[in-house]
């Protein structure tokens, strides 16, 4: 960066998390298991301290308590440094006895415990994208354009651009206009000459808009005076920016890696198997910009008589007679014999169960957590300490897109066995 800046990060850890229902019944949104490992979380924090950004606070509001324990286990920083990651739960206060009604008045609410650090830039980001960035080149921008606010950028195709805010910009990239998800002639009003922001023709015929990746970089001063301006606006990308492109000097910076927005399930899932491919999109394997989680210190994963391809296979798994294809094996899963995976998210345990565990819960009829002899997984996600029994099937053979059973749901045609969740011998769903 061409200055020294006092930089603070705000992850946006979501509301309720309900796209993402049932992962997010027992957790927050960002606690939710990514490739078998990591953590929604670790995706921003990860690049907040590959930017050499170590100042970093994580709000949220609904079931925090996973995601504190997974931040305070992973990320301590020397005693010789200021950095921290810290979460911030809603709280009440005189000034507001209100949960945060939006993302900008999730700002506004925890602003006063930012006023200490003597701060001169706020970078904004949200808690469930997978991408990796350099927020030094995106600082650099907003630096260099001396702008009160920058707003990170992604080229986008017309279908694509139907879901997402969408900007307009003059020729050097300052932003003009602002749309919510704009549709026919809107939409068209929006189209922008990418030539312009380094896309080749071809690529710039392809994907003519901007699209909001929801991430901000905001001048201190200018952010305290868009929050107190008006205190009904409640909502970064609806409100507060479309406002300041009127008064205020908000630029683009874009970005032209990849970014997936992964608050549904279907891209959740879509995201986490494009992983396990022979080149996924992300990258997990770059050594000069790593994703950091929890060091658990697992033992290797021991794999017997299995056939096992374009699977990612965490550490701490008993895999016994396993075939599995095109699927993630989360931290401590234990597959037994006849089993077959496919095209599944399995999200593994939080402990081993002992031989002696696993004997008095067979006694009592109920399966060990993970999966048990012959049961077929396609088409699935099963959550954290799962029991599967035997000869179980979740196929979804009827292609059913929405459904809910004891201790399941179909969301978007997909099988979910929520955490802690019990599925009997012989099974089929």
């Amino acid at each position: 960066m061409g200055r020294k800046a006092k930089v603070m990060a705000i992850i946006l850890g979501g509301g309720a998390g309900t796209r993402l229902f049932p992962l997010t019944r027992d957790r927050a949104k960002p606690a939710v298991p990514l490739a078998g490992k990591y953590r929604l979380i670790d995706v921003p924090i990860s690049n907040c301290i590959n930017s050499d950004i170590l100042h970093i606070l994580v709000l949220t509001q609904f079931n925090s308590a996973s995601l504190n324990k997974h931040i305070s286990r992973t990320y301590r920083f020397s005693n010789f440094s200021s950095g921290f990651v810290e979460v911030m739960a809603a709280e009440q206060t005189r000034e507001s006895t209100e949960w945060f009604q939006g993302t900008a008045d999730a700002v506004r609410q925890v602003i006063q415990h930012i006023e200490d650090w003597d701060i001169d830039t706020i970078l904004i980001l949200s808690g469930d994208h997978l991408y990796r960035m350099n927020y030094g080149e995106f600082l650099e921008r907003h630096y260099e354009t001396d702008a009160d606010v920058t707003v990170s950028v992604i080229p986008c195709t017309p279908k694509e651009a139907e879901g997402f805010g969408l900007l307009n910009t003059d020729s050097k990239g300052k932003i003009t206009e602002f749309k919510e998800k704009p549709k026919g002639a809107e939409l068209e009003s929006m189209r922008v000459d990418t030539t312009r922001f380094g896309l080749e023709e071809k690529e710039a015929e392809a994907r003519p808009y901007l699209a909001s990746m929801g991430i901000y970089v905001f001048d201190y001063k200018s952010l305290l005076a868009l929050l107190s301006e008006d205190k009904s606006k409640v909502d970064f990308g609806g409100e507060i920016i479309p406002s300041a492109i009127k008064s205020k000097n908000v630029q683009a910076h874009v970005f032209d890696r990849y970014w997936e927005d992964i608050g549904t399930i279907r891209a959740f899932y879509d995201a986490n198997l494009d992983l396990a491919s022979a080149v996924p999109r992300f990258n997990f394997f770059n050594a000069d910009a790593p994703i950091y989680t929890n060091s658990r210190y697992l033992p290797p994963s021991k794999i017997q008589a299995s056939d096992i391809s374009y699977t990612m296979v965490s550490e701490g798994c008993i895999l016994n007679g396993v075939y599995a294809r095109n699927s993630i094996l989360g931290l401590r899963s234990r597959i037994d014999s006849g089993a077959r995976i496919e095209n599944s998210i399995i999200m593994g345990a939080d402990y081993y169960e002992s031989l002696e565990d696993i004997s008095e819960q067979q006694a009592a009829g109920t399966p060990h957590i993970g999966i048990g002899e012959n049961s077929t997984i396609s088409g699935a996600i099963v959550d954290k300490n799962a029991r599967i029994g035997k000869n179980v099937q979740l196929v979804n053979k009827e292609g059913i897109e929405e459904a809910q059973g004891e201790n399941y749901f179909i969301r978007e045609g997909l099988i979910i066995v929520p955490k802690n969740g019990i599925i009997p011998d012989g099974t089929v769903i």
